[in-house]
């Protein structure tokens, strides 16, 4: 049965997407099975791993409203090991149409109760909101991951967030947890990055992941290439600190081949 990971922050600009596609395509090239479902109408998980979202048929728009089987949308990538459940556009009319929906918070949890057990992983990538579709990924989710930026206003809005992860712990899903908050976006030359590391370790000590994220070119570039960082540039910092995370969250979990 696979372990789902919601990476979520209702900020934009945080590093989401980036940490989706590069801690999902690390676990695959560490041989894990692993999915990304991408959960945000921008689609960019969908084209930063390769794929033109106006040409994406079905999504996960289609599990969640038409409750169309998850089996027959999951695209293989061209890692061995990774799998993506796209988004398209459409996504945005979802929270819409799904308000007179019955259990409508559990719509992706149904609609991933079928493929868990195909994967070790699966990493979903949130929209930069608290709407309905990211509380249908957290209901999902046996864990979150929190990306926080290495900047000025990096706590800002983290309090509402965990606000919202112990409503839903209480409500909607009993055995979410917080896998871990991740700085990224770090920069070693700044006084500033290095005060954020402090004030976050300081704030949340044990919840932080040792592994940092830095600022890196390589990262930035590669999801124009449609391809994660570790296939762009295996040698980058960027895809050398994303192979750490993922290491990282294996052991935690003990999950060591």
């Amino acid at each position: 049965m696979g372990k789902v990971i919601a990476i979520a922050n209702q900020k934009g600009g945080v590093g989401k997407t980036t940490s989706a596609i590069n801690l999902a395509a690390s676990l695959a090239a560490l041989e894990y099975k692993t999915l990304i479902v991408d959960a945000d109408p921008q689609a960019n998980s969908t084209s930063g791993i390769g794929f033109n979202p106006k040409e994406i048929e079905s999504s996960i728009y289609e599990c969640m409203v038409d409750e169309v089987d998850a089996q027959d949308i999951i695209i293989e990538t061209e890692l061995e090991y990774l799998h993506i459940l796209p988004s398209h556009i459409n996504l945005v009319g979802a929270e819409v149409e799904m308000v007179s929906i019955k259990d409508r918070e559990n719509r992706m949890r149904e609609a991933l109760k079928k493929v868990r057990k195909k994967y070790d992983f699966i990493i979903i990538d949130c929209s930069p909101s608290l709407g309905l579709i990211t509380i249908n990924a957290l209901t999902a989710s046996d864990s979150v991951i929190i990306p926080v930026q290495c900047e000025y206003f990096a706590l800002e809005g983290l309090g509402k967030l965990l606000n919202t992860i112990k409503i839903i712990q209480t409500r909607l899903n009993t055995n979410l947890e917080i896998e871990g908050i991740l700085l990224t976006m770090y920069d070693v030359r700044l006084n500033l990055s290095n005060q954020v590391v402090d004030e976050v370790k300081q704030h949340f000590s044990k919840m932080v992941f040792n592994t940092l994220i830095p600022r890196n070119i390589k990262l930035s570039e590669s999801p124009s290439f449609g391809l994660p960082a570790i296939a762009h540039d295996a040698e980058s910092k960027g895809a050398i600190s994303y192979l750490n995370l993922a290491k990282e969250i294996i052991n935690k979990n003990g999950l060591g081949k």
